[in-house]
């Protein structure tokens, strides 16, 4: 088996091409994706959700094989709106996948988010991989999803503990999200 050092950094304006292609790559034969994460990225990269300090990229031997995405989002109801973070997307190039990058991104994201003073993190995707990394299914909590999805596809994350037991109501994504 081949070792190689991976370096996690934040994402320069000059990476900005070569995350596009490695997003649309990463994500070209997944199933449940529609396959425009990339533009995602581009749109959320312009607006008031986005933290440059969790857009993160992995490289290897100088060049960028992974990177992922923390922006801001809501989690409102009737009288209060809680900040909190959407976690969209985390991608690998084929090649580097089942390596450990993607989890090395998440575990380095979700550092840089609680140094920054943010207190959770809510995404949706697969119900096997991000319990790994201490997500629970968004329904244990007292928040709904504005969006049919299977229920535990939704999950969500304290990087403060207890910091969702007294949050309810409505996850709300930025409008960049549903562009």
């Amino acid at each position: 088996m081949s070792t190689f050092t991976i370096n996690i950094r934040q994402e320069t304006p000059l990476d900005h091409a070569a995350v596009f292609e490695l997003i649309e790559q990463a994500f070209a034969n997944i199933e449940y994706s529609d396959h425009k994460e990339h533009f995602l990225v581009e749109r959320l990269r312009k607006s008031e959700a986005f933290v440059p300090e969790l857009s993160l990229v992995a490289e290897v031997d100088g060049a960028i094989v992974g990177y992922i995405l923390v922006s801001k989002l809501s989690i409102k109801n009737q009288t209060s709106s809680v900040e909190s973070l959407a976690l969209a997307p985390v991608a690998v190039l084929p090649e580097f996948q089942h390596k450990g990058i993607g989890g090395q991104l998440i575990r380095k994201a979700h550092i840089i988010a609680q140094e920054l003073g943010f207190k959770s993190i809510i995404l949706l995707g697969h119900a096997e991989y991000y319990p790994k990394f201490g997500y629970q299914a968004l329904h244990t909590f007292s928040i709904t999803y504005p969006f049919d999805v299977p229920k535990e596809n939704v999950m969500a994350i304290e990087l403060e503990k207890g910091s969702l037991s007294n949050v309810f109501g409505m996850v709300e994504y930025p409008k960049e999200f549903l562009e």
